[in-house]
């Protein structure tokens, strides 16, 4: 286990739409899958759209920059971990999907046109996997 990638992904943090702080210490031992991207709905938008359409319980983070000079802490952190195509940092587009494990190390990386459906399984296998930490 990487101490450094560990406690580097549960000392983020991120804004709530409602201005609260969302500790990532709060996912300590669980498997993570974020998106990142261009949508152009404004926090209460994106909220409503993801809850009516997609059933989404889990709590949204504020809309914020994953590209340049404004790119929030988390996207730093994570694309620093895990390059992209042709070892690119740049977030390219929508659904940008990031995996990290249950000790918070960043485990994969896909492109937005990789389906969620297609990653299934190695998101059940970290699942199944008992932590180290």
């Amino acid at each position: 286990m990487s101490t450094e990638s560990s406690s580097g992904f549960y000392s983020l943090k991120a804004e709530l739409p409602n201005g609260q702080t969302y500790d990532f210490e709060q996912l300590r031992g669980k498997v993570v899958l974020i998106f990142g991207g261009q949508e152009p709905a404004d926090d209460a938008g994106i909220q409503e759209f993801c809850t009516v359409n997609h059933g989404v319980t889990f709590p949204l983070m504020k809309k914020s920059e994953v590209n340049g000079d404004n790119t929030n802490e988390v996207y730093q952190w994570l694309k620093s971990k895990k390059a992209g195509f042709l070892g690119l940092t740049r977030i390219k587009w929508n659904f940008e999907k990031f995996l990290v494990d249950k000790e918070g190390n960043v485990v994969n990386r896909w492109a937005s046109t990789t389906s969620p459906s297609s990653i299934a399984s190695e998101i059940e296998k970290l699942l199944t996997e008992e932590p180290r930490l």
